[in-house]
């Protein structure tokens, strides 16, 4: 953690900022609590993508789309640090080599615990799947709820944001993108 007493401090300040008393019996241990959250939340800038893969990358002779989907995530936007959240689906096809399939899931994770959008964060998936493989394409669809939309500002409850990045045969041939779609929205 960069540096935990300090996260303490500032909470502890915070608490006091909006007019509340840190010493009150449920706020004692609250700027603890959201130090280590913090230090959960932020997880993904210590991580690299060679730690996370950890050489699950393995030659196989496989030719069709591979599809990992429903994938949950958890995110904070950058612009109000607050939560979005929801589904990721990624799908590849493979030039001559595979990733273990429970690495997608871990590379979301590592992009997403870092302050994001969601924009950002579809495209970083992807473009780590593509360095990391380079198949013949990649897609990454993410739907998302955030909270920055739904507790302030326009306050709309039934919002959720979808992005994607197709890159190689997906972005080349809607028949592919097609196939890939429909897959996902079973």
């Amino acid at each position: 953690m960069k540096n935990y007493d300090k996260l303490k401090k500032i909470t502890l300040s915070l608490l006091e900022e909006i007019g509340e008393d840190p010493a009150r019996e449920g706020l004692i241990k609250t700027p603890t609590r959201v130090a280590k959250a913090w230090e959960f939340f932020s997880k993904g800038y210590d991580e690299s993508l060679d730690e996370v893969i950890n050489e699950a990358v393995f030659h196989e002779d496989a030719k069709d789309m591979v599809i990992v989907r429903d994938i949950e995530f958890f995110s904070l936007c950058e612009h109000h640090l607050l939560p979005f959240f929801g589904k990721a689906h990624v799908g590849y096809i493979p030039n001559g080599k595979v990733i273990g399939l429970s690495k997608i899931p871990r590379i979301i994770d590592m992009f997403a615990r870092r302050l994001q959008v969601q924009e950002r964060l579809t495209h970083q998936i992807a473009d780590a799947i593509q360095n990391v493989l380079n198949p013949i394409g990649v897609a990454v669809v993410m739907e998302g709820v955030h909270m920055c939309m739904q507790m302030r500002g326009v306050e709309k409850q039934n919002s959720f944001a979808s992005t994607s990045s197709m890159l190689g045969q997906f972005r080349k041939s809607a028949e592919t993108r097609t196939e890939f779609l429909s897959i996902i929205s079973k």
